[in-house]
């Protein structure tokens, strides 16, 4: 079972690492489109966020305090799900379409940050970690 944990944490962290470097490398283009969603210091906020989901994805997916990674991902997908993807606010039907499935995707995803770091914070099949959790004993 442990190897099976183990897939899983690699499947799931493959797509915040590739974002990840995304916000990293090309930060001018993330930054302009994060302006004109209105977030206020697109620059710094991109680049901040870029760290985040790649520190937070590496921690899950190499076990270094795994259920820490998983909160900071969840602190990285909920607030982009509401600033970046607004399907509310937007009345063409095919672009109102793409953003709520982004948003939807977002919190698809914080909820299953949200599971892992359950997982990780109360079970003790941890599927090959370097660490224990950090709250670890924290929900007995």
């Amino acid at each position: 079972m442990e190897w099976l944990v183990l897939v899983g944490r690699l499947l799931f962290a493959v797509l915040f690492l590739g974002s990840g470097a995304g916000h990293l490398t090309q930060t001018q283009m993330m930054a302009g489109y994060a302006q004109s969603k209105g977030v206020p210091w697109a620059r710094a906020s991109v680049l901040g966020s870029g760290v985040l989901i790649v520190v937070g994805a590496l921690m899950v997916l190499l076990g270094v305090w795994a259920d820490l990674g998983a909160l900071l991902l969840v602190v990285f997908l909920v607030p982009t799900a509401v600033l970046m993807h607004g399907f509310w606010g937007i009345t063409d039907p095919q672009s109102r379409q793409m953003e709520q499935t982004q948003f939807l995707k977002d919190l698809a995803l914080a909820g299953a940050a949200l599971m892992l770091f359950a997982f990780f914070a109360t079970s003790p099949d941890l599927g090959l970690t370097l660490t224990d959790p950090l709250f670890d004993g924290l929900f007995d």
